[in-house]
């Protein structure tokens, strides 16, 4: 039985747009929806309440079948990795805030690192929240359950060498050809590089003509799934 290809994008902003949209736009052409992380503030004192052209973006694709992913709280370094679920729970509660605001709220999560505290994994379903996906696997926050599906990605907590781009091109044929779900995540960064990008686009290729079925990370009210539910 083949597995299910779920490709993932962060670092979505003003600055990678451009990148961002021609990576969108190829996986389209291969039917492939994009799960789309997004992170409402950065250390750089961006804000995505005031990128207006990304707003717009993402809104458009959310309603053409993207996935919204929120990407962690904040631009401060290793926060959900070590957070209490007090100071957690602050900080969902004003990130969901500022989605709603932009109308982008979501009630899926993955975390910067792809690894989350447990004092996170508490806050997360009090403050509405259904998946968390990280780097071992997809965590229905309703049930419990766990989808254990390695993450491949490029940049993004991620290394970026050639050589790791082949790494993840040949382990995304491993997994496919064996049936397993193949997760792939790229930066928006990555993706104004030629080689990155191909990488990403080759294991997509890979995977789809192993059979896997494409997919974006969602919650089915309740109901279990291979890749996110």
């Amino acid at each position: 039985m083949a597995g299910q290809l779920i490709v993932s994008v962060s670092g979505i902003r003003d600055q990678t747009l451009d990148d961002v949209d021609g990576f969108h736009a190829s996986l389209l052409e291969r039917g492939v929806q994009t799960s789309l992380l997004v992170k409402v503030r950065r250390k750089d004192g961006y804000r995505l309440e005031s990128d207006a052209s990304t707003v717009d973006w993402l809104t458009a694709h959310r309603a053409q079948g993207s996935a919204i992913v929120l990407h962690g709280y904040n631009g401060s370094q290793g926060g959900p990795a070590n957070l209490p679920a007090h100071e957690a729970n602050l900080r969902l509660m004003a990130a969901d805030r500022t989605l709603e605001h932009v109308g982008l709220r979501t009630r899926l999560f993955a975390a910067p690192g792809w690894t989350v505290s447990e004092g996170t994994l508490k806050a997360l379903p009090r403050n509405g929240f259904r998946v968390m996906a990280g780097w071992q696997g997809v965590t229905d926050l309703v049930t419990g359950n766990v989808q254990r599906d390695r993450l491949l990605g490029i940049g993004a907590g991620f290394l970026t060498e050639p050589w790791w781009c082949k790494t993840v091109l040949l382990s995304a044929e491993r997994m496919a050809r064996r049936g397993a779900t193949v997760r792939l995540a790229v930066s928006g960064k990555q993706l104004a590089k030629n080689g990155s990008r191909k990488a990403m686009l080759d294991a997509v290729d890979l995977a789809l003509m192993h059979g896997c079925t494409p997919a974006v990370y969602q919650w089915t009210c309740g109901t279990t799934s291979r890749y996110a539910a």
